[in-house]
């Protein structure tokens, strides 16, 4: 028998074949694995990703029917040239403010339809518009982008996968209709509403809100207000409906009409409340907790007196009314102002900071305003943490002891 005879493999060949047969087994299961799979994969050899960022993250809060972000952000110096300066020029670094509260959690935006100088009537709902469908174009192209990089790092060797877009909170603009002289019929209620519209470029509002009462001077016409802004809501434009610079007894008065004559939730009513106003404020706490109301506080800082960044040698600049409104303010705000200072040493905050915590701690939504990435950033630094109780009562009694209060809206009612 010339016959050959078979070779009987070595330990080290049968080791050999075992360990290729795992590797092969090993390829073909990263062929078929899920594409999140693969994608985790690539992401242990994508680019160290940037430390996270010290600002805290903003919650959520319930208004009414509708949730709303603990925080806001006020548009009322987008377009105000008296008292801020405003011009067109500085819209690029608005943006940028408006970048940093989107990407901290910020979606609720109060603004109104008066909000502008003269001819900038309405700027502020304008760049809403126009801040948010740029906000959110980026936003698609950063995703398409990074995708992008994890299908070139794989050269082909996976199958490329449809970019992973992330989850943006929707944008929730707040804006108030003043009712002007001219607006006596509940249908010019709605008309304003679809002006509005007209400038965001979008199909509803979150929030429709009254701009102030006119009980004070035009009782008539309140009726008509308010048979309009509920007409807005049944029309499928807003979300809710709110009030602004409504005291505690027009408040109940509204809220009981909304409820019983219309079936529509009344779901915000804001004031001017900060540190320098509790005294006044204080009373709408409870009203809006009776109600189911949640209270958004404007002018949280007072026009920026609570920054503690004025004093009677450095004020507003000339021509500007806060000017001679602070010398008036800052030496009865003395203790209060020496309060913020060192309780925010205390924290290692600002005494913004301290005095916006202040207001969340009183259950309201703060609404500050916001121009340039810096004062962005510290609003969104008054996040994330709490005062304790002794602190909250220690800035009650400060504000309590101010000697003349931050005058309230000519508008506000009782």
């Amino acid at each position: 028998n010339n016959r050959e005879r078979p070779k009987i493999p070595t330990l080290a060949a049968k080791q050999s074949v075992k360990y290729n047969m795992k590797i092969n087994r090993l390829i073909l299961s990263a062929l078929l694995c899920s594409v999140t799979q693969v994608n985790g994969l690539a992401d242990l050899f994508s680019p160290p990703k940037k430390a996270p960022s010290t600002i805290g993250k903003v919650g959520k809060v319930q208004a009414g029917p509708i949730e709303i972000s603990s925080l806001g952000c006020g548009t009322w110096s987008w377009g105000n040239r008296l008292l801020w300066d405003y011009d067109t020029s500085q819209d690029e670094e608005i943006y940028c403010a408006y970048r940093a509260v989107r990407d901290a959690g910020v979606s609720v935006f109060d603004t109104a339809d008066s909000y502008g100088t003269l001819d900038l009537n309405g700027r502020a709902e304008i760049l809403l518009g126009q801040f948010e469908r740029r906000y959110l174009a980026e936003k698609e192209t950063k995703t398409e982008g990074e995708q992008s990089q994890k299908d070139d790092f794989w050269g082909g060797l996976f199958p490329s996968s449809s970019p992973q877009k992330e989850v943006v909170v929707p944008q929730q603009v707040a804006t108030k209709f003043a009712p002007y002289p001219w607006r006596i019929t509940r249908g010019s209620m709605v008309s304003a509403a679809r002006e509005s519209l007209k400038r965001l470029e979008q199909p509803k509002l979150a929030l429709a809100q009254l701009h102030w009462s006119t009980a004070n001077y035009q009782p008539f016409q309140e009726r008509a207000l308010w048979e309009g802004i509920a007409d807005v809501y049944d029309e499928g434009l807003c979300d809710a409906v709110g009030v602004s610079n409504y005291g505690p007894n027009q408040l109940q008065k509204i809220s009981k009409y909304m409820k019983e004559e219309r079936n529509v939730p009344l779901a915000t009513a804001q004031i001017q409340y900060s540190l320098m106003t509790y005294g006044v404020g204080k009373e709408m706490n409870s009203v809006c907790a009776d109600e189911n109301i949640r209270l958004i506080s404007y002018s949280p800082l007072c026009l920026g007196l609570l920054t503690c960044k004025y004093d009677l040698d450095n004020l507003p600049r000339a021509g500007n009314p806060r000017r001679q409104l602070f010398r008036e303010l800052l030496p009865g705000a003395k203790t209060l102002l020496s309060t913020l200072k060192v309780m925010s040493d205390e924290l290692d905050k600002s005494p913004s900071q301290v005095a916006i915590n202040w207001c969340l701690c009183k259950g309201t939504v703060p609404i500050p305003g916001a121009r340039t990435l810096k004062q962005a950033e510290e609003n969104l630094g008054a996040v994330g943490w709490k005062l304790s109780d002794d602190m909250v009562d220690e800035l009650d009694r400060a504000a309590f002891a101010v000697g003349k209060p931050m005058i309230q809206n000519i508008f506000q009612t009782k």
